[in-house]
């Protein structure tokens, strides 16, 4: 696969439903972004609050602007908030260093796009992402360090 289709996208959000329904997850929004940032699908689940669709956007987007998983941004944006800072105000807004932003690779590595999921604890929005991603043979990259 080079390129993440709309059919992908839809079976991405399908499976990360699937997933955090699973793990009795919070409600959760689920983004997925093209490897140029575009949105391609967004579903938010009943009872996913205001701002959920925009957090999962933003580490979707996050990771594919800086082609690292969200995880390895948090950690970043903690050691340097000045730059996180000033990527923000040239983004607009629209990075969130929180776990729940992963890459989405090909087998050959190469990144096809991002899911970014918001709704439970960081932690658990991941897990859910990774899960999605690997359930349809891609490789996940949430930047999970060692």
């Amino acid at each position: 696969m080079s390129a993440l289709t709309l059919k992908v996208a839809v079976n991405l959000v399908s499976e990360a439903i699937n997933a955090g329904r699973g793990i009795n997850a919070a409600p959760l929004t689920i983004a997925v972004l093209d490897n140029g940032g575009h949105l391609i699908a967004l579903q938010r689940e009943d009872g996913a609050s205001l701002l959920r669709p925009d957090i999962a956007i933003g580490k979707a987007w996050g990771a594919i602007a800086l082609g690292k998983g969200s995880r390895l941004l948090a950690q970043d944006a903690q050691q340097r908030p000045a730059f996180f800072s000033s990527l923000n105000s040239m983004g607009q807004g629209s990075v969130v260093p929180a776990p729940g932003g992963v890459l989405i690779r090909n087998q050959a590595g190469e990144v096809l796009g991002a899911i970014g999921i918001s709704g439970d604890l960081s932690d658990v929005d991941e897990q859910v992402a990774i899960r999605a991603v690997e359930a349809l043979d891609l490789r996940a990259d949430g930047g999970v360090v060692g």
